[in-house]
């Protein structure tokens, strides 16, 4: 029972129920994110490169046959390419959401303190200073 009560105690913290939440959010945000990628940018690009669908691009190491159902192997160095403009769309969003959440966090700066008083050995190196000053004048 011991094991239990740890365990609800290890779950019920504030860091580990914000863990949670913050998983959860970032996988609904990383379909956002990949359908961004694969709906909204790759088409274009696609366009402007002259019609190549990124997905479809593939280095063919050896032609599967179908009719044993064995499938091609290959390098599919397209699907990386999406996959790494969807990481760096990730990477800068949460980048982003880390550089308002920090300004956020900011302390509000304070006026600038008042000097504090002197300590009498200060006044009277002060005062030796002075004299020391119009001696040479």
């Amino acid at each position: 029972m011991a094991i239990i009560k740890e365990f609800k105690e290890f779950a019920m913290r504030g860091n580990v129920v914000d863990l949670a939440v913050g998983v959860i959010i970032g996988a609904a945000f990383g379909k956002i994110v990949t359908s961004l990628v694969t709906d909204i940018i790759m088409p274009p690009i696609g366009y402007a490169t002259g019609g190549i669908d990124f997905k479809n691009l593939k280095i063919l190491i050896k032609p599967g046959d179908p009719a044993k159902k064995i499938a091609d192997v290959s390098i599919n160095y397209g699907n990386f390419i999406n996959t790494l403009i969807e990481f760096l769309i990730i990477a800068f969003c949460i980048f982003m959401v880390v550089k308002a959440i920090n300004s956020m966090k900011k302390p509000v700066e304070a006026a600038p303190a008042a000097d504090p008083e002197p300590t009498k050995e200060e006044i009277l190196l002060t005062e030796i200073r002075d004299i020391l000053a119009k001696g040479q004048k």
